[in-house]
C-alpha cells in the first residue's frame, strides 16, 4: 500500500464527497483522514487515502478525470517517514480580530522549530459586543530537544502582547 495525500478546491455543490470518495474506493483505496471545509463559496479539502501501489497511477489518472466538474484536485504520494522523539500540544486562542495575528503566532512557534500540525481559524461576533472575535486552535509538534516550558513562557508573553487570551494543554494521544 502506498499513502497518496490529495488537495481539492473548486465551487461547491453536493456531490463532491460522494465523486472522490466512489473514485478512491473503486481502485481499491481506503479513506484515512480528511479535513474539508466550505470557504467563501468554494469546498476546500485535502485527505490521505491508502491504495495498492500497483493501482495508484490509475487512481491519479481517474481523480483527474474529475476536474471537468471545476474540482482542481492535487496528488503527491507521501514517504514514510521516522518518528523523532517529540511533544504534542494544543493551543486555544481567542481575542479580537487584527491583521498579524496567525503569522505572530507562527513565527513564534517556526523559531522553536515547531511544527504546525493542525490549523483551524474562524472569526465570530463577541456574545455581547458584536466586535468580531478571532478564534484560532493549533495542534503543534515539538521536537525533543526543544525546551517546552520555554516556548510556554514564549507564547504566554505573545500573548499578552497581542492582547489575547491563550490556552495551551497536552494533546491528546501521543506525537505521530
Amino acid at each position: 500500500m502506498i499513502d497518496l495525500v490529495l488537495t481539492l478546491i473548486g465551487p461547491d455543490h453536493p456531490g463532491i464527497v460522494d465523486s472522490v470518495s466512489e473514485t478512491v474506493s473503486a481502485h481499491g483505496g481506503n479513506w484515512l483522514e480528511s479535513r474539508m471545509a466550505h470557504l467563501a463559496g468554494k469546498f476546500a479539502g485535502v485527505l490521505c487515502v491508502e491504495v495498492p501501489e500497483e493501482r495508484a497511477a490509475e487512481l491519479e489518472d481517474s481523480l483527474a478525470r474529475l476536474e471537468v466538474s471545476g474540482l482542481r484536485i492535487v496528488v503527491e504520494r507521501s514517504a514514510p517517514e521516522e518518528a523523532p522523539q517529540r511533544h504534542a500540544m494544543e493551543i486555544e486562542l481567542v481575542g479580537l480580530d487584527r491583521p498579524g495575528i496567525v503569522h505572530e503566532i507562527s513565527a513564534l512557534l517556526a523559531t522553536h522549530r515547531i511544527n504546525v500540525e493542525e490549523l483551524d481559524t474562524d472569526r465570530l461576533p463577541a456574545a455581547h459586543s458584536g466586535d468580531r472575535m478571532f478564534h484560532a486552535h493549533l495542534r503543534v509538534i515539538i521536537p525533543g530537544s526543544v525546551d517546552v516550558s520555554a516556548v510556554r513562557d514564549g507564547l504566554e508573553r505573545l500573548a499578552g502582547d497581542l492582547m489575547v487570551e491563550i490556552r495551551l494543554a497536552e494533546a491528546l494521544g501521543s506525537a505521530r
